[in-house]
C-alpha cells in the first residue's frame, strides 16, 4: 500500500540573485515498509526535497506539486495540521545531533516532550517510556542517564538519542537525513545497523539521504540520484549498481576508492563543481560538466528512458553514456 506519494515536486527558494529552483518536477513513490535512498552530491537537492516533505523549508520558499502522505496533500497543510503529523507519524533523524537537541532539556525531557504533545501522556509516564527508548536504542544505563544533558554525551549516543526521539511515536516513515555524517567508521556502522533494524522491526518506511554510495547500496532496496533539484536516475539499487547509465552517476561511482588500486594512483573527479542554484541551465542540469554535453542538451530538460524494470535515467544521449560505460 502506497504511503508517500510525491508528484512533480518543485520548490523554489527566494535568493539575493532572485528565485531559484532547488528542487525541479521530482515524482515518486514510497510503500508501507519500503526503503528508499536519495543520492548525490551536496547542493543537489536531497535535502531541500525532505525538508519540503516535512514543511520545513526556508522562509518565502514557495512550492508547487503534490506531497501525499496516507492520501493528504502536506502542502494544503497550516502549520497546526503539520505539527500533528511531524514527530507522529512522520520521524526524522537530522545529521548533526548536537544541534538538533536542545543543550538546556535532558535528553529524557526531549524524548518524553513527543509523548506529551503527540500521546497526552502524563509526566511519570512519558518519562518511563523515553527510558525504554533510551534503552532500545542502546544508551547504557538508560535509567541512570535519562536526566543528563547532550553535552554529556558522545556524538554517537546523542544521535541514539534523536532516533530514539523520532521513534517515540512509532511513526509510519522515517527520514534520515546523513545520520552518520559528523561520525567515525565505526560508530557509523552502529548507527547504520540501530536505524536497519528497527526500520525492519517496525515496518516504517525509510528515507535515507546521504552522499555515500556505500550506505546507499547496503540500507536501501531503492535509489533516486539527484543533481540540480532533479531525478537523473532512479531505479532497484541493484540495478543502478549493476549499470550506472545517466553520466552523473557514471561520474559518481568513478570516483569511488577502489580495493586492489595500486598506492599513488588518482581517484577520478567530476570536473567542474555542482552551480549555484540561480545559474542552473533551462535543459540538463548537468550540462556543461558533462562531457556527453552538446548544444541540445541546454535546451529543455529530457523525459526519463526506461532501462527495464523501474530503472529510468535522464540523458538524450543514454545511447552514448551506455556505449561508454
Amino acid at each position: 500500500m502506497t504511503l508517500l506519494e510525491v508528484d512533480d515536486l518543485t520548490v523554489v527558494l527566494r535568493t539575493a540573485r532572485g528565485p531559484a529552483k532547488a528542487v525541479r518536477g521530482v515524482s515518486f513513490a514510497l510503500d508501507r515498509g519500503e526503503t528508499l535512498g536519495l543520492v548525490g552530491e551536496s547542493g543537489s537537492g536531497k535535502s531541500m526535497t525532505a525538508l519540503a516533505i516535512l514543511g520545513l523549508l526556508p522562509e518565502g520558499a514557495r512550492t508547487t506539486g503534490q506531497v501525499r502522505f496516507e492520501g493528504s496533500n502536506l502542502l494544503d497543510l497550516d502549520e497546526a495540521a503539520l505539527c500533528r503529523v511531524r514527530g507522529d507519524r512522520i520521524g526524522v533523524v537530522f545529521q548533526e545531533p548536537m544541534t538538533a537537541l536542545n543543550p538546556l532539556h535532558s535528553v529524557g525531557r526531549q524524548v518524553a516532550e513527543t509523548l506529551v504533545l503527540h500521546r497526552g501522556m502524563s509526566a511519570g509516564a512519558s518519562r518511563q517510556e523515553a527510558i525504554r527508548l533510551l534503552d532500545r536504542v542502546g544508551i547504557p544505563d538508560a535509567a541512570r542517564r535519562v536526566d543528563a544533558y547532550p553535552h554529556q554525551f558522545s556524538g554517537g549516543q546523542r544521535q541514539r538519542v534523536t532516533i530514539a526521539i523520532a521513534l517515540a511515536c512509532g511513526p509510519d516513515l522515517l527520514i534520515a537525513d546523513e545520520p552518520t555524517t559528523a561520525l567515525d567508521v565505526t560508530i557509523q556502522r552502529q548507527i547504520l545497523d540501530l536505524i536497519a533494524s528497527l526500520v525492519e522491526e517496525d515496518r516504517m518506511a525509510l528515507i535515507m539521504i546521504s552522499h555515500d554510495l556505500g550506505v546507499i547500496a547496503e540500507n536501501v532496496e531503492r535509489m533516486l540520484v539527484m543533481y540540480g533539484g532533479v531525478l537523473v536516475e532512479e531505479g532497484r539499487t541493484a540495478d543502478v549498481f549493476a549499470r550506472p547509465s545517466h553520466p552523473y552517476t557514471q561520474g559518481l561511482f568513478g570516483a569511488r576508492p577502489k580495493l586492489g588500486a595500486g598506492r599513488g594512483t588518482r581517484l577520478k573527479t567530476i570536473k567542474g563543481a555542482v552551480p549555484e542554484l540561480a545559474d542552473l541551465p533551462p535543459g540538463c542540469p548537468f550540462a556543461g560538466r558533462c562531457p556527453l554535453t552538446i548544444a541540445a542538451c541546454d535546451a529543455a530538460l529530457p523525459s526519463p528512458i526506461e532501462l527495464g524494470g523501474a530503472h529510468k535515467a535522464r540523458c538524450i544521449r543514454l545511447d552514448v553514456a551506455l556505449g561508454a560505460s
